[in-house]
């Protein structure tokens, strides 16, 4: 039997694709580009979930612009279609200029109201500096994969995440993490013991989009279509 949300006293947020909406930043980005060579755009999202995970699997170390220039060159080859470099380059560094969900700063106003909240995040430091002037709330712990020098799914990024939580006099059990993507957060946080919230923000489209499916059966602790129910069930309302 799960706790209540309200019993713990930190939330980690994976952002993109919880708080920021990667897909239709990626679709702004790659949807002209799809249009012109006559692409099915789910295809080329769903083709770059794949890809995306490869590029930081082979090149952990690979800062996230570099990675994303990397992920559309090689969805390019794949086609037979050619990448310019300042093609792959711009897309590299539209991470800033991602959108935020509609209800992601509200609902992160509410939630540090009552507990600590700290990012966990597949991005370097400067991009998720930029998309966090767009969420309106000041975080306690941030860890990127810059950080670590590795993507999640890897172990080790909530490894660090657990290392930081001293600095912001947290503790492990009183954690709960927070996110989109079964593959990239539920499966390895639900490995470690942590308890779950999955933001399903693709319940009323179905498919995993740009993020791989989970390799095995993943069961989050809870589910809720948008942080602005989560926020709602964690307030009672």
């Amino acid at each position: 039997m799960p706790r209540a949300v309200s019993d713990y006293r930190t939330l980690s947020f994976d952002c993109y694709g919880t708080l920021i909406d990667w897909e239709t930043g990626i679709e702004v980005e790659l949807g002209p580009w799809a249009a012109r060579h006559e692409l099915e755009f789910e295809a080329v999202l769903a083709s770059f979930g794949q890809v995306e995970t490869q590029v930081q699997q082979e090149s952990p170390q690979m800062r996230y612009p570099q990675v994303l220039a990397e992920a559309i060159r090689r969805i390019g080859r794949g086609l037979g279609i050619e990448v310019g470099d300042e093609e792959a380059k711009e897309f590299g560094g539209s991470v800033g200029g991602w959108p935020p969900f509609p209800d992601s700063a509200q609902a992160l106003k509410e939630l540090k109201a009552r507990f600590r909240l700290a990012i966990l995040s597949n991005v370097d430091r400067r991009s998720f500096a930029l998309s966090s002037e767009k969420l309106g709330v000041e975080f306690d712990l941030v860890v990127t994969a810059e950080d670590v020098g590795s993507y999640k799914p890897d172990q080790r990024n909530f490894l660090a995440l657990f290392d930081g939580l001293e600095s912001i006099g947290a503790e492990r059990f009183s954690l709960l993490h927070v996110a989109q993507s079964l593959f990239h957060d539920h499966e390895p946080a639900l490995a470690l013991g942590l308890e779950t919230v999955w933001i399903d923000r693709r319940a009323a489209r179905g498919g995993s989009g740009a993020t791989p499916p989970p390799p095995i059966t993943v069961t989050p602790t809870w589910t809720f279509p948008s942080m602005a129910a989560f926020a709602a069930a964690v307030d009672g309302r």
